[in-house]
């Protein structure tokens, strides 16, 4: 009965690390889409500058952005956790007897048996620190304490966001743009299959579907982003 109890709680915990993995792997959201931008002005200059600046203006827009995004998400998170325990806390107080009930079909809807149930409910039924803890550990979204810092995660986002993005610029800052469009195209799809490798062991997914789709979406980027540099500067 306690390793049933623990597990709904390790479940709750192990999804909010997961938002907060999700967030991080963010970052390769923003090199994908510097790619396909740098390339996309590289494919109609060779002037260095102008990559540069295009580049460097496009990483910072899209850190910032995300970072701003991110900060919002988990505000959100925390919101909604808190009123939920201020929710509870009151219903405990006016109609404890409905939380008993909502934790009673928790409990079955896990597998407990009616007589471990019995013996859970008898014992929260009596005690409403005990029937909030309980009700708020099997039926809350997330718990208040298990969420981080908006700022925190908001600034560690922006760091990650920006480093992932400012990696197919670099090779623009240190060679001309003939040669850096191939450095640059190379040190991409090396980073995108490692995301994709570790996209694949996070989600337990097959390596190479995994690894393929990401290159994917990096190889359609930098399509999307050549093709329309180059629809453009002949139009002009």
């Amino acid at each position: 009965m306690l390793g049933r109890l623990i597990h709904i709680r390790t479940t709750q915990e192990v999804a909010a690390g997961e938002r907060g993995g999700h967030r991080l792997r963010h970052g390769g959201d923003g090199t994908v889409s510097i790619f396909g931008l740098v390339l996309g002005v590289a494919a109609t200059t060779n002037d260095n500058a102008t990559v540069l600046i295009a580049g460097a203006s496009g990483a910072c827009a899209a850190a910032v952005s995300m970072m701003a995004g991110t900060y919002l998400e988990v505000e959100t998170d925390l919101d909604e956790a808190r009123t939920f325990s201020a929710r509870l806390a009151s219903e405990v107080e006016r109609t404890p007897e409905a939380v008993v009930d909502r934790v009673a079909g928790r409990l079955k809807a896990v597998g407990l048996t009616s007589v471990d149930s019995a013996l859970v409910v008898d014992l929260i039924r009596s005690n409403p620190t005990l029937l909030q803890g309980v009700a708020s550990a099997m039926t809350a979204p997330v718990a208040a304490e298990t969420i981080e810092s908006p700022l925190a995660h908001a600034l560690w986002m922006l760091v990650a966001d920006f480093v992932s993005a400012a990696i197919p610029i670099v090779p623009f800052a240190l060679m001309p743009v003939p040669p850096a469009r191939f450095v640059s195209t190379a040190i991409t799809m090396l980073l995108l299959i490692c995301l994709g490798i570790g996209r694949a062991r996070v989600g337990t997914r097959p390596l190479a579907r995994t690894v393929a789709q990401t290159v994917a979406i990096g190889v359609a980027a930098a399509l999307a982003g050549v093709g329309i540099g180059l629809i453009i500067a002949h139009a002009l």
